[in-house]
């Protein structure tokens, strides 16, 4: 009887431990927005990066060369790809895409699956996901602002953001 005691305790035990783990488990969303885009581009709809926004995206991806990161997110625009392409080259992992259109299921989709990641978005979603992320309401920014890296850190099932700026000086 005291041995089936035992047992039963060592089983809660785990069980325990494994819910404490999973309950307490930290994990970190980069979101940017794309870097400077080609405003003079024949593809007005879809343009590329300019020189600089392509410097961005390489100092993007040496300010995370030391972050772990589970998975890379971009919206299906070459100005998302082309920002997130450096770090995924370095990382070797491959861009997955998400829908800029339904951010609220994103928000959910990257809580649920509790993994480091580089989100690439826009002016007008970084800011609203980082919001979403955290319980709080953020709107757009500016179009010319290009510096802000925000780190949601999740630990415990609560959001806290932080707000980075990054110093590029583009030679164009």
């Amino acid at each position: 009887m005291k041995k089936i005691f035992i047992i039963i305790l060592i089983i809660l035990g785990v069980q325990s431990n494994i819910h404490s783990q999973e309950s307490n488990e930290t994990f970190t969303i980069y979101l940017v927005r794309h870097s400077e885009k080609d405003l003079f581009s024949n593809n007005s709809t879809d343009p590329p990066l300019t020189k600089c926004g392509e410097q961005r995206s390489e100092n993007l991806s040496t300010f995370l060369k030391d972050v772990e990161l589970d998975a890379i997110y971009s919206t299906n625009y070459n100005r998302t790809k082309s920002t997130a392409l450096p770090t995924s080259i370095s990382k070797n992992m491959v861009v997955k895409q998400y829908n800029a259109q339904d951010l609220e299921s994103f928000s959910k989709f990257l809580i649920k699956n509790k993994q480091n990641a580089l989100v690439v978005g826009h002016s007008n979603t970084t800011g609203v996901l980082a919001g979403l992320l955290v319980g709080q309401e953020i709107g757009a920014f500016d179009l010319n602002i290009y510096n802000r890296i925000y780190q949601v850190v999740i630990y415990n099932n609560q959001g806290r953001l932080h707000l980075l700026n990054t110093v590029l000086d583009c030679i164009d």
